[in-house]
């Protein structure tokens, strides 16, 4: 899903981002924009010369003890991962700072490296980003 993201909308001043997630596996595009990895650990098999990304954000990412009991058993602790890791995101400074990061940009890619395209962080942030008190348009 994609979300045009607003936060400062009048007549005289437009200041959108347009947010997408990605997989670090998938290819860079020019389309991706502004290309934030999110995740706190390197994605496995990805050498450090051809994974392309303008900020790593480990900060962002679940903290380690949520992220290894959520793997545990992604099946049944989505919706509860999902919970904790917005209360973690809630009273991280990280999150408001990259919401001010990607304030001015106008594409913004959220990278992740799990195989699960559905239940991963980059989903909880995504979802969050517009509810932040941003106005935004899914797209």
């Amino acid at each position: 899903m994609v979300y045009i993201v607003s936060s400062n909308i009048n007549s005289d001043n437009i200041n959108m981002a347009i947010i997408q997630i990605k997989r670090a596996y998938d290819p860079a595009s020019a389309t991706d924009g502004y290309r934030v990895y999110i995740d706190r650990l390197w994605p496995r098999g990805l050498s450090h010369d051809t994974f392309y990304y303008d900020l790593w954000d480990k900060d962002i990412a679940p903290s380690t003890s949520l992220r290894e009991w959520f793997h545990a058993d992604r099946d049944s602790r989505w919706d509860e991962f999902k919970r904790r890791y917005t209360e973690e995101l809630s009273e991280n400074p990280a999150f408001n700072h990259l919401e001010s990061i990607i304030e001015g940009k106008t594409m913004v890619t959220l990278l992740y490296s799990s195989h699960d395209k559905e239940h991963n962080n980059a989903v909880v942030v995504e979802a969050l980003l517009p509810s932040k008190g941003q106005s935004f348009q899914c797209i």
